[in-house]
């Protein structure tokens, strides 16, 4: 059987929303505002620089992959200090198979940058997507996953998009590296064993967390956990409480929430939200949601960027 963790990500999935491509001339730096989605980019070809966002700089080379997976606000450019152009001000031209051209002054076909943005099926305030580091680097994981190396490889010769179908075959590359990267974080880079992590990767409750994140909308009973463990209802919660810190009524219910703000987030009603949660009317829907999220439903579906103490 699979542990916990691994369970988990049977019920974390990734969209893509949109792909691309530059072709950036130097001196040239590009500004990545923070998003609800994650951000992927890959550097196909030339050298550039990262700045996380913590503010340090660290250099990728050809072949290399980064996931920012909470869509953190972030630089790239060719040296560190060149003054940044927002994304969001640079011009977009279709390519073929959904894939767009950031159009950069003067092109340099010497430097080559793909980038996806990509929508988890999760609240970004997932216990999972939280434990994640800002920035995921596919050169610190490739010893872990000797897929990796493979897979880059494999975008390196799509990347130039001279063939039939390139683009969607990159695209297509680029969802599969990036499961492939948090897959290899979870199994060899989330080393962290407090908090948690700790209480998912415990014997008991471990199986009862794995339980609640693959169906979080559903309206658990401490009956229904409780058997999950194989203990009794009192010997369960006080299990529960005493290693995630928190009782199964209250955990359950933040899940049911951060779910219930996801889909929010993608566009369906509140009175949608609110039957489908099983409750008798939006206004006890909307209090409830408001405990937990700190900001009523209409804030939220109105809101694209949330950080971690509520609505930016």
């Amino acid at each position: 059987m699979n542990d916990p963790l691994t369970e988990m990500l049977r019920g974390l999935r990734l969209d893509g929303v949109e792909y691309g491509r530059c072709q950036p001339s130097a001196p040239w730096a590009t500004s990545y505002p923070a998003q609800a989605e994650a951000r992927f980019h890959f550097l196909a070809a030339g050298h550039a620089f990262l700045q996380s966002p913590s503010g340090e700089w660290m250099e990728m080379h050809p072949g290399d992959a980064v996931l920012l997976p909470r869509g953190d606000a972030h630089v790239l450019a060719s040296q560190p200090g060149v003054p940044p152009i927002s994304v969001d001000c640079m011009t977009r031209k279709r390519l073929c198979d959904g894939i767009i051209d950031l159009q950069c002054p003067c092109p340099d076909s010497r430097n080559l940058l793909f980038f996806a943005v990509m929508r988890f099926n999760v609240d970004k305030r997932h216990p999972l997507l939280e434990l994640m580091p800002d920035v995921m680097r596919t050169g610190d994981l490739a010893g872990s996953e000797p897929t990796i190396p493979l897979l880059l490889d494999a975008m390196t010769r799509e990347a130039e998009m001279n063939r039939v179908g390139a683009g969607g075959i990159l695209s297509r590359l680029a969802d599969v590296l990036t499961a492939t990267i948090i897959r290899t974080w979870v199994e060899h880079g989330c080393g962290d064993s407090t908090g948690w992590l700790a209480a998912v990767r415990n014997p008991d409750v471990g199986r009862v967390l794995a339980a609640i994140h693959l169906d979080p909308a559903y309206d658990w009973s401490v009956g229904e956990l409780a058997r999950h463990m194989g203990a009794s209802r009192s010997a369960f919660a006080e299990r529960f409480a005493t290693v995630v810190g928190e009782t199964p009524a209250r955990y359950v219910a933040k899940m049911r929430m951060h779910q219930a703000h996801q889909w929010l987030r993608e566009g369906q009603r509140v009175a949608t939200i609110a039957e489908r949660l099983g409750y008798e009317s939006e206004a006890s829907f909307s209090r409830a949601f408001k405990r937990v999220i700190g900001a009523s439903p209409s804030r939220s579906r109105d809101s694209r960027t949330v950080n971690g103490s509520g609505l930016a």
